[in-house]
């Protein structure tokens, strides 16, 4: 069976944070992705998580205040700034029982930059060991965001090298690695022991996954058969309303891919 988790950086974005958790609940997902839950304090995040009954699986490091910004970490001249950054998402992420942390590189190219993004990495892998939680970068699309650091998965299995953390870990999007590559299996059996968590998304709109190049109803299943035992995450964007997109979840219950 697959266990789905919801991202609500991108689900349900039209209901307050407590509202949005509550309905993933209901849809029948089992779990909780957040993007940057910082407008509010993580006591009302974590109230909001209990009575919502599921558990969060990660989040995000902030973005950045300053206009085009989509992270940090490799950033040269903004190091402080990075990790600051690290420290508030590690703060939120152990008073809500998070599992992992998602370090956002930013829009930056060059050696410099690469050698910030391992610093950065370097340093938020050692605060978060002694929490168990695992620091996670993400290989993004040089369509949607061009100048993103982070856009190839070698290069970031060598930075996990570079690196050298054992709670350092790739999320893989499918959405993101179709448009960048494809070839799913090949990629995630050659890079699976570096794999942290999976999510998904239609392409090429990243609506619901129902249609669009990728089967998932194929796709998810084969990952698993690769040895692949975690959770793959829904990040898309909803065609229309929320709900009205959800039929795809009875689909696969239907076709016995969920509990």
């Amino acid at each position: 069976m697959l266990k789905l988790s919801a991202n609500l950086g991108l689900l349900w974005r039209e209901r307050s944070l407590a509202e949005a958790m509550q309905a993933a609940a209901w849809a029948g997902f089992e779990a909780l992705e957040l993007h940057f839950p910082y407008d509010l304090p993580p006591a009302t995040v974590g109230h909001a998580l209990e009575q919502a009954g599921l558990p969060l699986l990660g989040l995000n490091t902030a973005p950045g205040d300053q206009p085009g910004d989509f992270g940090l970490a490799a950033l040269p001249g903004r190091e402080a700034e990075a990790r600051a950054a690290i420290d508030q998402a590690l703060v939120y992420a152990k008073a809500l029982g998070a599992r992992s942390v998602h370090v956002m590189a930013g829009k930056a190219a060059g050696a410099a930059a690469r050698n910030a993004f391992i610093e950065a990495l370097a340093y938020a892998t050692k605060e978060a060991e002694a929490s168990r939680l695992n620091i996670l970068i993400e290989p993004l699309n040089d369509r949607d965001l061009p100048d993103y650091f982070l856009t190839d998965l070698n290069e970031a299995r060598d930075i996990l090298q570079a690196v050298a953390a054992p709670n350092l870990k790739i999320m893989y999007d499918c959405y993101h690695r179709q448009i960048m590559r494809g070839d799913h299996l090949a990629q995630i059996r050659a890079a699976l022991s570096d794999i942290g968590h999976i999510q998904f998304a239609a392409v090429p709109d990243r609506g619901e996954p129902d249609q669009g190049e990728v089967n998932y109803r194929w796709l998810l299943p084969a990952i698993q058969d690769l040895g692949y035992g975690g959770w793959f995450g829904a990040e898309y964007r909803p065609r229309g309303t929320m709900n009205e997109g959800l039929s795809w979840l009875q689909d696969w219950r239907d076709a016995g891919l969920l509990a």
